[in-house]
C-alpha cells in the first residue's frame, strides 16, 4: 500500500489537500469519493520531489512538543519490534487531524520508494533538525534504531522540560513588572491629575516633590502617546539591528560580560550544547560531525562562534576538553567530566552527566536572580507609590496648618 497526495473538492465547494493510503490511484479516488470528496488531482506522494512532496516541505511544521511526542511514540513502537513503515503508520493513525499524520504518510511513501528514514526526513528540514537526521542515520547504519529513538525521545523531552521550567520561572516576574508599570502609569495619568486640581488657585507654595509629580503627570498626559510611539519605534529599531549578524554577535558578547545574567546565559547554552553533543556521541555519530551539529543549538552568537572553532582544533589533534577550555565559556566541572570521558572512552555518558549538572546550575541561578529581582521590584514599586502619596499629602498638611 502506498501514499497518494490529493487535491479534492469537499463540502461547501472548499478545496481540500492531504494524503491517503491506497493500492493505486484508482482506489485512492474511490476512497476519496466514499469520504464525500470529489478528487481533482491524485498522484503518488513524493512524485514532485526525489525525497518528499514539495508542498509538504513548504507547509508541514511541528512544534517542539509535537516533535517530542512523535519521537517517543516512534521509540515505543520500534522498540516493540514493529517495522519502521508500520511504526510510522501507527503514529500517523494516532495523530489524525494534526500535521503529524500527513508527515508520517509522506515518510512512509519515501521509504516505500527505497529511501532510508534519514533521507526521507531530510526532505523536511524545518521539522527534523540536523541532530535528528544525523542520529537516525547513525542508528540505521548500526542497526540500533530503537535505541537511537529512545535517546532522541529523552533528549527532546529533556529540552522541553528545561524550556518549560525556564518559562514558568520567568512568567511571574513578567506579570509583576507589567502590573507595576500599569499601576504607576494609571496613578500618574488619572489619579494624580484629579487630586492636584484641589491645589489650583489656592496660592500656596507647593513642595518640590509635589511640583515634580505634577510635571511628570502633565508630561505623561500630554506626550504619553508620543512617548509610547517612540519606545515602540526604538524597540523595533533595536530588533532590526539585533537581527544583523555582526551587531547580534556584539550584543551577545556584551550580555556574556554581565555579572549575573552572563553566567546564566552561558550556563543555559552550555547545557544545550553538552546535551546535544551527548546524544550524538552516544548514537555513534563521528565526533567531528557531532561537534559541527551541536554548535547551532547555542543561542548566544558570540559563544557559538567560539565553540565552532572547536571542531577545527580537534581535527588538528587537540583534545575536546582543551579546545572547549580555550573558549573560556565552559565551567571547570564540565571540562573535567569531558576530559574523564575522553580518557575512559565513555564520552557520551559523561557528557550527559555534564548536561544534567549544567541544567541544575542554570535552574539554581534562575532561582537566585528571581529571588533578588522580585523583592527589588516590590521595593521600587513601594518607593514610587510612597513618593506619590507624600507629594499629595504634604500640601494638604501645609494647608491644614495655615487654616489653624
Amino acid at each position: 500500500m502506498a501514499a497518494f497526495q490529493y487535491l479534492a473538492i469537499g463540502t461547501g465547494q472548499r478545496l481540500s489537500r492531504g494524503l491517503i493510503d491506497a493500492e493505486s490511484p484508482r482506489q485512492a479516488r474511490s476512497l476519496l469519493r466514499e469520504r464525500g470528496l470529489i478528487p481533482i488531482e491524485v498522484e503518488p506522494a513524493g512524485a514532485r520531489s526525489g525525497t518528499a512532496p514539495a508542498a509538504g516541505r513548504r507547509l508541514l511544521h511541528l512544534s517542539a512538543t509535537e516533535l517530542a511526542l512523535l519521537t517517543r511514540q516512534l521509540a515505543t513502537l520500534i522498540a516493540a519490534g514493529l517495522p519502521i513503515e508500520r511504526a510510522l503508520a501507527g503514529v500517523g493513525a494516532g495523530a489524525a487531524g494534526s500535521a503529524t499524520a500527513p508527515l508520517m504518510m509522506a515518510l512512509r511513501a519515501d521509504i516505500a520508494e527505497g529511501h532510508s528514514l534519514a533521507a526521507a526526513m531530510g526532505g523536511y528540514p524545518q521539522v527534523f533538525p540536523d541532530i535528528y537526521r544525523a542520529t537516525v542515520a547513525a542508528g540505521e547504519r548500526s542497526g540500533h534504531l530503537a535505541d537511537v529513538f529512545e535517546r532522541l525521545a529523552d533528549y527532546a523531552e529533556a529540552r522541553q522540560a528545561l524550556r518549560r521550567r525556564v518559562l514558568l520561572a520567568l512568567l511571574y516576574p513578567a506579570i509583576l513588572t507589567t502590573l507595576a508599570v500599569a499601576v504607576v502609569t494609571g496613578l500618574l495619568t488619572w489619579v494624580v491629575p484629579q487630586i492636584v486640581q484641589v491645589f489650583d488657585g489656592i496660592g500656596q507654595q507647593l513642595p518640590s516633590i509635589t511640583l515634580a509629580l505634577i510635571a511628570v503627570s502633565g508630561f505623561l498626559r500630554e506626550y504619553g502617546g508620543w512617548l509610547a510611539l517612540g519606545l515602540l519605534t526604538g524597540g523595533l529599531g533595536l530588533y532590526l539591528l539585533w537581527r544583523r549578524p555582526h551587531w547580534r554577535r556584539r550584543c551577545d558578547a556584551a550580555l556574556l560580560r554581565l555579572p549575573l545574567l552572563g553566567r546564566l546565559l552561558c550556563g543555559l547554552d552550555a547545557a544545550r550544547y553538552t546535551r546535544t553533543f551527548s546524544i550524538l556521541v552516544a548514537s555513534s555519530v563521528p565526533v567531528l560531525e557531532a561537534l559541527r551539529i551541536s554548535a547551532p543549538v547555542i543561542v548566544n552568537r558570540a559563544m557559538r562562534a567560539a565553540v565552532e572553532t572547536t571542531a577545527g582544533r580537534v581535527r588538528e589533534g587537540q583534545s575536546i576538553h582543551r579546545a572547549l577550555a580555550d573558549s573560556g565559556l565552559f565551567p571547570a566541572l564540565t571540562l573535567q567530566l569531558i576530559a574523564s570521558g575522553e580518557a575512559s572512552g565513555q564520552l557520551g555518558v559523561l557528557l550527559e552527566r555534564a548536561a544534567i549538572q549544567q541544567e541544575r546550575e542554570a535552574e539554581t541561578r534562575i532561582a537566585v536572580l528571581l529571588g533578588v529581582f522580585e523583592p527589588a521590584l516590590i521595593l521600587v514599586m513601594g518607593v514610587v507609590v510612597l513618593a506619590i502619596v507624600l507629594a499629595i499629602l504634604l500640601p494638604i498638611f501645609d494647608l491644614n496648618q495655615l487654616v489653624h
